[in-house]
Order: structure tokens, then C-alpha cells, then sequence
């Protein structure tokens, strides 16, 4: 108990220190948009100057990468404001060979599911004029650079394929759509969490920003293109822009670590990296709890003489399991005692140890979650919207997506509760946590179609009546307007 009682200490998370916490988010923030490498935080500036408005109408696709599987899905936009007429989607699971293959092979096969799939196009009531290309959005889950979808790292430790580090894999997609006799044209490419903000901005013009809280964490948020002082080139005409911020490698004295972090931090395969990831993600919080109770049962024999051995090996236990424990009402805590026999060998277990097992559990959860609702604020902070303006009535919403948020309860209840307590009573109704549902499964195809060559090109019958300007069109029609000009003149 007195090291259970040293850990709650050690996580204790009050108001003050959240508040510095959000603070230096917002410093790292400043210094990210200021120079390259910079911050603890990637802010990464998206191709992303324009969100879905609700005026998108067409048949769009969409492609969202991450992890052991990939989903494809195509969507039917209505000409009425914000109207979904049609949805559909498959997922594919990537064969284990393809993962450590080469990313021509995995783009290939890509495109043969791909093909696949938009030649039952016709079996629903999706329809697309003869004479239009078909437009696809890319969500690819994880960091990379936006020009090109060059992917930085790979951040999940399962997929490795050779020769996707500093590949276009646009370029190679697009060349392997050609091969499969596909056509269709990339029109977007985004991470998960801009596709998550892409898809709620599109149902609620009142998202700002978006958080991912599952296996692993980020952030994105939609900035104003003159702040972002390492900007290159002519600002957007639309005066923003999206940006990345790859919050879970956010570093800061403030953030309570404990000796159990530093620990799973240098047993990790990305030593000194995703600080704050490590704290707050799915990925993470349950092998905390198990290196807490490691060291419970090697110095006080707290399952009994001998060290469970389940306990030695590193994620044995799961984020999944900690929420079990988490949500375990029942009077003597039975389903406790089934996961601990269940999952980590450990038998006949007294209420007194496996309530103490679930405090475990709970101070890894809400220090999880308290620290996510500070990241928060520290982006509200960061775009104005943690002060009350007169006369001013402005909504504020945050989207969130993962499966953490979803499934945990315990965890996201607090999230919540927590940025309630951190911007006080006057913004109880003005700022709104909301768990993005339909917007992760449309936001690539909705991103396609505010990226289409042909938004706005349409007749009332859904027929194309031009091209897309060119510039070259363009130069030749002011070329034109100018001899007129000095024609009449004459």
C-alpha cells in the first residue's frame, strides 16, 4: 500500500499543475508554427486551407490506412447543405508479408481491392457522370510530409515495409491504380485526426479541432495562416490553414512522470520520444498498471510468495483490461478477480488486493485523461478561445475520435469533467467535448470533395459543363481582357 500510495502521489494531477501543463503546450505551440524543429511538437502544416463547408455534392472515395488493415468506402453527397445521401465501406486486412514487404507491393495490392470495390459501385445507389474522374482521399495514420505523402516514421511497430520512408506514396498509388485500370485521382491526403476534423467540421461548423485517443494520440486544429511564421509562399486565400500538431511527442517538465514511465519509456522501441503519448494513449496506460503491480508483488509479495510470471513480460496487460477493472461494480469486484486470473495467472485473490488493483487502474486513467483535457485548453489557449468575449456568442467544439475515448467511459467522463473544472462555470455551455461517430468514416471522401476539380463546375443536372481553369486558361483570358482594354481605349 505505501507504494500504491507513492505512485497517487506521483500522479497527482491538480489544477495548478494542468494549468502550467496547458501553458507550455501553448508555448511548444508558438515555437513549432515559428521555426522548423523548434518544438517538442511536430506542428505540421497540412495541405488543409479549406474544411468541408457542407456544399460538397458528387460520388467521392476514400482510403484510410493505419495499422494491419486499411478501410475503403465511397460516399454520395446530396446538393442539400450537409446531406450524406449514401455511405458504403469494406475493410481489407493487409496479408503479414505485405507489412514488412515493399511499398510498391503494398500499393499494389491496394489498388487491386480498389478495383474491386468500385466495380460493385453499381449494386447501390451510387452514380457518377461519364465524362468526371473518380476522386479519392487518402487518411494515412501517420506523421508525414504533406506536399507529397512522404511518410516521416512509421509509429506503429507492426508495419515496416521497406522503402516507405521517404517514398511518394502517392506517386506510387497512383501508378498502381493505373496498372489495376482504375481511374481515379488523388485529390487529398491527410493523418486520421485531420480526417476526423474534416469529417465534423463538415456536420458542425462549430469544430475547431480534433483529438485522436486510442492505441496511440495527436491533435490537429485549424490555425490562422499568418501566424504560422515559418510559412514559405502566399498565404491561403481562405487565411487558414490545418495543422498537425503530433501532440504525443510533447515534452514538459510539468508532466508528472514517475519511475514506471521512465521505465516502459527506455524499453521502448522509440526511446525519448511520444512523452506525452506514453502517458495518455491505449497503447501505453495498461502496461503502466502492470509495472506497478510488477513491483508491488517483487517487493511486498502482494500476490503472494512467488512474482506472478505473466507479470514480467511487457503488455501483457492491455488498456482493455484496465477498463474492465475500471468499470467493475459488483459489490466483491468478481470480474477483477476474473481478468487477474484470466490474464495474468494470478489466483484466489482477496477484495482488499483487488481493490487495491483497480486504484492501480484508476490513477493511470485519470491522470491520462486530466493530462488530455490540459492539451486541451492548452489549444484553446492557443486560438483564443479559453476567454469570454462581450458580447460575443461563440460555440466551441472539439471532436474526438479513438477508441479510448469511445469505449472507456471512466476515462472520458473525467476528460471532460476535468476541462469543465479548468475553464470554469461561464464556459459550460460554450466549449463542448463531442465523440466523433460519423466523421472519421467520411472525412477523407469529404476532403476529396472540397478538393475536387470539379466543385462548383456543375449544371443543375449534375452534368459537367467545363473543365477545371488552368492556369494556362487563366493567363490566356487576362491576356485577352487586357488587349480589350487597350483596344476600346484606342
Amino acid at each position: 500500500m505505501a507504494i500504491l500510495k507513492e505512485f497517487e502521489d506521483m500522479c497527482d494531477t491538480p489544477l495548478g499543475k494542468l494549468k502550467q501543463v496547458a501553458e507550455a503546450m501553448t508555448v511548444e505551440m508558438h515555437a513549432g508554427l515559428a521555426s522548423e524543429g523548434g518544438s517538442t511538437l511536430g506542428m505540421l502544416i497540412s495541405s488543409v486551407d479549406n474544411l468541408p463547408t457542407g456544399n460538397e455534392h458528387g460520388l467521392f472515395y476514400a482510403l484510410d490506412l493505419g495499422g494491419t488493415k486499411f478501410r475503403l468506402s465511397r460516399v454520395q453527397l446530396g446538393r442539400k447543405k450537409r446531406r450524406v445521401l449514401e455511405q458504403e465501406s469494406t475493410e481489407v486486412s493487409i496479408p503479414p508479408h505485405m507489412m514488412v514487404g515493399t511499398s510498391i507491393g503494398l500499393c499494389d495490392f491496394i489498388a487491386e481491392k480498389l478495383a474491386m470495390f468500385v466495380a460493385t459501385e453499381g449494386d447501390g445507389d451510387f452514380h457518377i457522370s461519364p465524362s468526371r474522374q473518380r476522386e479519392l482521399g487518402i487518411s494515412f495514420s501517420y506523421p508525414m510530409t504533406q506536399t507529397s505523402g512522404t511518410p516521416i516514421r512509421w509509429t506503429n511497430p507492426s508495419v515496416s515495409t521497406d522503402g516507405a520512408i521517404n517514398q511518394d506514396l502517392v506517386g506510387q498509388l497512383t501508378q498502381s491504380m493505373k496498372r489495376r485500370g482504375v481511374d481515379m485521382r488523388v485529390a487529398a491526403l491527410v493523418n486520421d485526426t485531420i480526417r476526423t476534423l474534416a469529417g465534423e467540421r463538415y456536420l458542425n461548423n462549430d469544430v475547431v479541432a480534433a483529438v485522436t485517443l486510442g492505441t496511440g494520440t495527436n491533435a490537429a486544429y485549424v490555425e490562422r495562416a499568418s501566424a504560422i511564421s515559418k510559412w514559405r509562399g502566399v498565404l491561403p486565400k481562405s487565411g487558414e490553414m490545418v495543422i498537425n500538431m503530433e501532440w504525443g511527442n510533447f515534452r514538459s517538465v510539468h508532466l508528472p512522470l514517475t519511475e514506471y514511465d521512465h521505465a516502459l519509456d527506455v524499453e521502448s522501441l522509440n526511446v525519448g520520444e511520444q512523452s506525452f503519448g506514453k502517458i495518455i494513449s491505449g497503447k501505453y496506460m495498461g502496461d503502466i498498471v502492470r509495472k506497478v503491480l510488477l513491483k508491488m508483488a517483487e517487493e511486498a509479495d502482494f500476490f503472494g510468495d512467488t512474482v506472478p510470471s505473466k507479470l514480467r513480460v511487457p503488455f501483457t496487460f492491455r488498456t482493455h483490461e484496465m477498463s474492465a477493472l475500471h468499470h467493475d461494480n459488483s459489490p466483491d469486484l468478481t470480474l477483477v478477480g476474473s481478468i487477474l486470473k484470466d490474464i495474468l495467472g494470478i489466483s484466489n485473490t482477496s477484495q482488499e488486493t483487488r481493490r487495491a488493483v483497480v486504484e492501480v487502474c484508476i490513477t493511470v486513467a485519470e491522470r491520462g485523461a486530466r493530462l488530455s483535457a490540459a492539451g486541451i485548453l492548452g489549444i484553446l489557449k492557443k486560438i483564443g478561445r479559453d476567454t469570454v468575449k462581450e458580447g460575443v456568442k461563440q460555440k466551441t467544439v472539439i471532436a474526438i475520435d479513438g477508441g479510448v475515448f469511445k469505449h472507456y467511459s471512466e476515462f472520458s467522463k473525467c476528460l471532460e469533467n476535468t476541462l469543465k473544472e479548468l475553464l470554469g462555470e461561464e464556459f459550460t455551455d460554450t466549449v463542448v467535448i463531442e465523440h466523433a461517430i460519423d466523421g472519421p468514416r467520411i472525412g477523407a471522401a469529404l476532403l476529396a470533395a472540397s478538393r475536387s476539380l470539379y466543385h462548383g463546375m456543375k449544371c443543375e443536372t449534375g452534368v459537367v459543363v467545363s473543365n477545371p481553369v488552368s492556369s494556362g486558361n487563366i493567363f490566356l483570358l487576362l491576356s485577352v481582357c487586357v488587349a480589350l482594354y487597350f483596344f476600346t481605349r484606342r
